[in-house]
């Protein structure tokens, strides 16, 4: 992958943090090909499925099925292909729109992220009609990666599809975590949670995980098809009211979440169901993976890099006030690091919406830290998702540094406005600071980057 060059007037240094910042962004994502990772971790050996460290034997009349859906999931459906060949009896899988690629085997649906639509039903329900016709002995082979959740919409009776997608944007716009957001995911559908390991019973179910969650849990991973759910409908109820969203959910979501909570309808799995004696999950890639090749091209370019932690979480702008001053410090006293400097962190942060505009959560946080470093010579930061788009726009994320609101004051635009109005994509839009480099093919989260001259 490449990024476009960014149009900029600035000294040398500068120029050069840049392209050193968008070639370590680059190694990282490469780090993470979600094909050779699930190359590394599948193949066929006689009679045989090799999974990672565990082997599963195959009989002559056994089927191989596989089903999944993420980001990542074209790139992973490739690699099984080229790995299983004709033992792949049928398959399915749901990717965001645009992210499709050839495969001869596995049929592709694409559809709609962050927000499920009906193309996204009808391929769910696809993967239900494949899983709930396996045999004992049968393979359910389930590649799961970022998006997942949104990718793989199957509402449990009563929810209607308009009801997932106002309680998602609800979510979304009010600053949930990813993990509180999948917790009502998972209530909320016969797939996630369990569900489809359920589905798939008696069959054995491995699943190869591409993370795209801090701490990578394989029960938040794509909301956890295939793993036990430790959360509760009464969680669901906490996390509706701390963020007080009872009156803005629809009617059929609270009966349905309050009724659960009654024990007047099922609980997902939990770790003691049987139908996990049979079940596998493996991540095959996460975030420290990318931030680790990410330390070693930093450190290649003659920079002291260290990786802060793949688990930053919390507001944006808080995140990006943060690392600001890890830079300033190191600038003014060379610490942690001597200059040059990389810091490198990974993670996911949340945007609470108090504004109308364009933007995501790597846009904002380079605004956010444009404004923490104005006038500061000799610091770059870059944050960009490894997915290659950032919230509802075309950018993977966007480049800042200490000119960064000087030069938008010159074409009349006010930072200060723009982050309150959550309108990082036309900020740095119009200051050509945006990086654009289209779907990677992976999703393992953010990387932030603060290079210090």
């Amino acid at each position: 992958m490449s990024s476009p060059p960014l149009q900029v007037e600035a000294e040398p240094e500068a120029l050069r943090r840049r392209e050193d910042g968008l070639a370590i962004f680059d190694a990282a994502v490469a780090a993470v090909d979600p094909a050779a990772l699930v190359s590394n971790n599948l193949r066929l050996d006689s009679d045989r499925l090799v999974i990672g460290a565990d082997e599963l034997p195959l009989s002559s009349d056994g089927r191989i099925v596989v089903v999944g859906a993420g980001k990542a999931t074209p790139a992973m459906a490739v690699a099984a292909e080229r790995a299983l060949g004709d033992r792949i009896h049928a398959g399915a899988i749901n990717t965001k729109y645009d992210h499709a690629l050839p495969l001869e085997r596995i049929q592709t649906l694409e559809c709609a992220h962050p927000l499920p639509d009906q193309a996204g039903v009808e391929g769910a329900a696809r993967i239900v009609q494949l899983a709930d016709q396996l045999t004992e002995q049968d393979i359910l082979l389930c590649l799961l990666s970022g998006g997942g959740s949104a990718l793989m919409p199957a509402p449990c009776p009563g929810i209607t599809l308009e009801d997932k997608v106002d309680t998602t944007s609800s979510l979304l716009a009010c600053g949930a975590t990813i993990d509180e957001i999948n917790t009502i995911r998972k209530h909320l559908s016969t797939i996630k949670g369990g569900g489809l390991a359920r589905l798939a019973a008696p069959a054995r179910v491995v699943s190869l995980m591409i993370s795209d969650v801090i701490g990578d849990p394989v029960d938040t991973i794509a909301s956890g098809p295939t793993a036990p759910d430790p959360t509760t409908f009464a969680d669901c109820l906490e996390i509706i009211d701390r963020y007080a969203l009872r009156s803005e959910f629809p009617t059929a979501v609270v009966r349905h979440l309050l009724a659960g909570s009654k024990g007047e309808r099922p609980e997902n799995p939990k770790v003691d169901d049987p139908i996990f004696a049979t079940t596998l999950n493996l991540v095959v890639g996460n975030n420290t993976l990318a931030l680790n090749a990410a330390r070693q091209e930093a450190t290649r370019r003659g920079y002291h890099a260290l990786v802060l932690s793949s688990r930053i979480a919390g507001e944006t702008r808080h995140i990006a006030s943060m690392h600001a001053a890890i830079a300033r410090e190191i600038l003014d006293s060379a610490q942690p690091l001597a200059r040059p400097a990389c810091i490198i962190s990974g993670g996911e942060t949340t945007v609470t919406l108090s504004g109308d505009g364009k933007g995501g959560r790597n846009q904002e946080f380079a605004l956010a830290a444009a404004i923490c470093l104005e006038g500061c010579n000799g610091i770059t930061t870059l944050s960009c998702g490894t997915d290659g788009t950032d919230g509802p726009t075309d950018a993977a994320g966007a480049i800042a540094d200490g000119t960064s609101v000087a030069r938008a004051e010159a074409m009349a635009l006010q930072a200060r406005d723009h982050l309150q109005r959550n309108d990082s994509y036309e900020f740095f839009a119009a200051l050509g600071d945006l990086i654009i480099c289209g779907p990677t093919g992976t999703n393992v989260m953010d990387l932030r980057l603060l290079l210090i001259s």
